[in-house]
């Protein structure tokens, strides 16, 4: 016990331990005042928006700005019939901001289950803490997989290896000692230790950094950027159009001013494409709720989409295709060793490692420990190193040293223990050797010179559902490549039991070059003894070559990878570090739930793309008619309800069931161009047939009454138009899409012979000649369509 001497100042902040014992931690006083002070680590783990921001983002757009404005003005001068867009813009925006409230609470959820808990140590004791609730001063313990949330300075160091590759770009582990400085963000592959926390809150290095990454986002996704495309570009084709429109409307033809400025109104407001932006973040959001059912966290949205583009995963082994636990089936000994003997090293070797791996786990499990032994030094498992070790005081006083790891690491080549080995790998079992050494395991090369002493037979349990998706990647044309720190034919007979065919290749026989790497990796299909750097390296080869990538694993050894790659996945039980990079965390830990994020990714993709097409052949016709009403110095054929009729019934109403139905198509790139190219010619067809019947009725009718006739008119050719767009963007047809399109058709029908609805929405097709004359014009224009959207098939393919 520490002598204290009479009248000697006890420093308050930092509790008094004795000489070599491990420090208590701060007492439970200490904290609250630590608390009452405001040195809390008060960063949240992930930032999702607020009510405020959710509200703000969904409200105050351009696009709702241009409306509003017309909304209020058509509410002054036209009765409410041509004032409904204002009310279908506050129902969009309200269903817009209640879905990513819901997607926000899902996320939030989760993100609560999936929340790492760093352990402290408290008035001695250690327990599990939120983030949120380390104080300053806080003694922090950390393991293998630990990432290291706060600043701090090392206090305990056992075997502790630290990766500052995420904040310094250096690939290499620091060795860290009592003293040295610990980062946020930084995490531990090796060994085991505590530290000091120094630095809380927003003054942690890696606070602000983490904070940004983690926020949750509707952006950087290659949708919603090419949205953003193509709103730029409507707003440039929306500009000149209108002032057009308001000249001739206002100024040439001299019109009644309500009536003008009613019409003028009715020309602006369909130019706007206002509710994609809408239907793209409604399905991000109930994708993420879909996900959030099956628990898997999204952490970044965009995630769902960039899984759907991936042409290549990238499996680690260990936790993805297998199970986390493992088997000891087999104990051979070798070079005359007695087993009893050696069962009693085995044993001591698990007591020695404080935060065992899955195999050590299973030797602890399978030989329990001696008690006469004392570790005297041991030697953490590091990916790197492929094997651990300890240094023994036996129960009899002698002293030994051994070493426990991968058998062609630790033996050099040409043993005959390794001709064993690979007999035993080829089936599929995992196989450690022990060997006893005569060098210190602080020594550059404590392996060099070590007696072979036993093989560990290890038998690892295959995920039941890892055959059918590694199946459902190979029918979708998703190469997948197991990446793992095993030996090669282990790893390849596990990849053959769950029907993953295809050559197993030794990493450290690989070309280091990138080229040479990539044209490695196209050629086999299981990779073994990849080192941590090589992961990543193998990520950066194949992106080379245009891939994009997946990632999925658990341990610290791919943390580098899951960083790198273009969507990093990670198991709900990996390592604290795994689950802080990866976009998408599997919170059930099944490799299946990878088939429903795919899923969900070609949904969305496909499905906008879709929507995104009817949108914009209503801007393109929208623009098209303006121009030619001002070339023509003609009144606007239109009145703002005409166009929430069609716009509702052709573009609102359909959109949405068809931007949340299934949807499996692969996703393809370029989707500004994918869209355009149907757009443009659909709405030139469009805008060109419905200016004609305008036209052919103008010489048609004459006398009162005559507008509103030569109106209904070209109102039924565009409706019938726009409805050719919808059942050809609705193919392949189900027993639903037919539904909906005929239900949209008889909507409208049951407008034109309704007399309370014809006068509510002034359609009146006067005569027989000239109603059928825009069914002709229809026709032919539809006819028109089919022919160039198929010659654009082939003349600019997807």
């Amino acid at each position: 016990m520490t002598h204290i001497e009479a009248g000697a100042e006890v420093d308050p902040v930092h509790p008094v331990s004795p000489p070599g014992a491990p420090a208590a931690g701060l007492t439970g006083a200490q904290v609250a005042e630590r608390v009452a002070r405001g040195q809390v680590n008060d960063v949240p783990v992930r930032s999702s928006r607020s009510m405020g921001e959710i509200v703000r983002a969904n409200v105050f757009t351009r696009f709702n700005a241009i409306i509003g404005v017309l909304w209020l003005i058509t509410l002054f001068v036209a009765p409410i019939q041509d004032s409904l867009f204002g009310f279908v813009i506050l129902a969009n925006t309200g269903i817009g901001i209640v879905q990513e409230w819901r997607a926000k609470q899902t996320l939030d959820s989760l993100a609560v289950i999936g929340e790492a808990r760093p352990t402290v140590r408290r008035d001695g004791t250690a327990v599990e803490v939120a983030t949120n609730e380390i104080v300053l001063d806080d003694l922090m313990e950390i393991g293998p997989g630990d990432k290291i949330v706060v600043d701090g300075v090392c206090a305990e160091a056992d075997g502790l290896e630290i990766d500052e590759s995420l904040l310094t770009g250096e690939a290499d582990p620091v060795v860290k000692h009592p003293g040295d400085q610990v980062m946020s963000g930084s995490f531990v592959v090796a060994g085991g230790g505590a530290f000091t926390a120094t630095k809380v809150g927003r003054e942690a290095y890696a606070a602000q950094l983490a904070e940004d990454a983690s926020r949750f986002t509707l952006v950087h996704s290659e949708l919603r950027s090419g949205i953003s495309t193509i709103l730029k570009y409507v707003t440039w084709m929306m500009i000149p159009a209108a002032i057009g429109l308001v000249v001739t409307q206002l100024v040439v033809k001299n019109n009644e001013l309500k009536d003008a400025i009613a019409r003028t109104v009715g020309g602006i407001v369909p130019m706007v494409p206002e509710g994609l932006v809408l239907l793209t973040s409604v399905a991000f959001a109930i994708g993420v709720i879909r996900l959030g059912r099956k628990q898997c966290l999204v952490q970044e949205l965009p995630a769902i989409e960039g899984l759907a583009r991936v042409d290549t995963v990238c499996l680690d082994k260990t936790g993805t295709l297998t199970e986390g636990g493992m088997d000891v089936t087999e104990l051979r000994t070798l070079d005359g060793y007695d087993e009893t003997y050696v069962r009693r090293v085995l044993g001591a070797l698990g007591e020695s490692d404080p935060r065992p791996n899955a195999s050590l786990q299973a030797i602890i499990d399978a030989y329990p420990d001696s008690e006469e032994w004392r570790c005297i030094e041991s030697l953490p498992f590091s990916s790197a190193r492929k094997y651990s070790g300890a240094a023994f005081s036996e129960g009899d006083g002698e002293a030994s040293t051994w070493l426990l790891g991968a058998p062609d690491v630790l033996l050099a080549q040409g043993d005959p223990a390794l001709a064993e080995t690979e007999r035993l790998n080829e089936q599929g079992l995992r196989v450690l050797l022990l060997a006893r050494t005569t060098r210190d395991l602080d020594d550059p090369e404590p392996a060099r010179g070590a007696r072979p002493t036993a093989l560990v037979v290890l038998e690892q349990r295959l995920r039941p559902d890892a055959a059918d998706t590694l199946r459902y990647f190979a029918e979708q044309n998703v190469r997948a490549k197991v990446i793992s720190g095993d030996n090669a034919v282990s790893v390849g007979a596990v990849a053959a039991k769950l029907g993953l065919s295809g050559s197993a290749v030794d990493a450290r026989r690989m070309p280091a070059d990138p080229q040479g790497m990539a044209g490695a990796l196209d050629e086999g299909t299981v990779f073994g003894r990849v080192t941590p750097q090589q992961k990543r390296d193998m990520v950066g080869a194949l992106q080379s070559h245009g891939h994009t990538v997946a990632m999925t694993g658990d341990g610290v050894n791919d943390v580098l990878a899951l960083k790198d790659a273009d969507i990093g996945v990670s198991m709900g039980s990996g390592s604290e570090a795994t689950r802080a990079v990866a976009q998408i965390v599997l919170l059930n830990n099944s490799f299946s739930t990878l088939p429903s994020v795919v899923a969900e990714g070609r949904r969305v993709i496909g499905n906008i793309t879709r929507v995104a097409t009817l949108f914009l052949v209503k801007t393109v016709y929208s623009v098209l008619l303006a121009v030619l009403v001002v070339c023509w110095q003609v009144e606007y054929p239109f009145l703002p309800r005409h166009l929430t009729l069609l716009s509702t019934l052709t573009i609102g109403i359909p959109a949405f069931f068809l931007a949340l139905a299934p949807n499996k198509e692969r996703a393809r790139p370029h989707f500004v161009r994918r869209v355009m190219r149907y757009s443009i010619p659909g709405g030139v067809v469009a805008g060109t047939a419905t200016f004609v019947t305008y036209l052919i009725a103008r010489h048609h009718y004459t006398g009162p009454g005559s507008l509103d006739a030569e109106t209904s008119a070209a109102t039924l050719t565009l409706f019938l138009i726009s409805m050719w767009v919808l059942a050809i963007i609705a193919r392949p047809y189900t027993w639903w899409r037919v539904a909906l399109v005929a239900s949209m058709g008889v909507a409208f029908l049951f407008v034109l012979v309704v007399p309370a609805l014809q006068s509510f929405f002034a359609l009146k097709l006067v005569g027989v000649a000239m109603p059928w004359t825009a069914v002709a014009v229809a026709v032919v224009a539809a006819a028109a369509l089919e022919f160039l959207w198929k010659w654009v098939d082939r003349r600019f393919p997807g």
